[in-house]
């Protein structure tokens, strides 16, 4: 990632779950470093299998260790189903739906900025990705 800003609170304490500024460009760098099973140019960034832990489904719920996880058993993993989004992928979001969708079975990174309240938000972008890839791959 080439241009983030982070913010801090006012005791000038990162908080980590939010408050991180970056381009779309630099979200894909960072759903990328996901993708890559946490290897950037063949490099360990990562420890050995954060990414499976960081996408598998911790109790009984949709949310991993930072992701919210397709691969949760949890009945309402509501984005997958005929037409959704793979049993595999696994999502940041940030306010007003702004989200990286990370999906390995098809090698894709999503990548969301800007208000979509209301109007199908990211899931219908991914959808919406997914066809036209589809329709590439024939």
């Amino acid at each position: 990632m080439r241009h983030v800003t982070l913010e801090f609170d006012g005791s000038g304490t990162f908080q980590g779950a939010s408050n991180m500024l970056a381009s779309a460009r630099d979200w894909a760098r960072f759903g990328l470093l996901y993708l890559n099973d946490g290897k950037i140019g063949g490099e360990p960034i990562l420890p050995d299998d954060w990414v499976e832990f960081s996408a598998r489904a911790t109790l009984n719920t949709r949310y991993g260790a930072g992701f919210w996880t397709n691969r949760s058993e949890r009945s309402n993993a509501s984005r997958r189903g005929p037409g959704a989004v793979p049993a595999d992928a696994i999502f940041a979001t940030g306010a007003f739906d702004q989200s990286i969708t990370i999906i390995p079975s098809r090698n894709l990174i999503v990548v969301r900025l800007g208000d979509s309240v209301g109007s199908g938000g990211v899931e219908q972008l991914t959808r919406e990705v997914l066809a036209a890839t589809s329709r590439e791959r024939e």
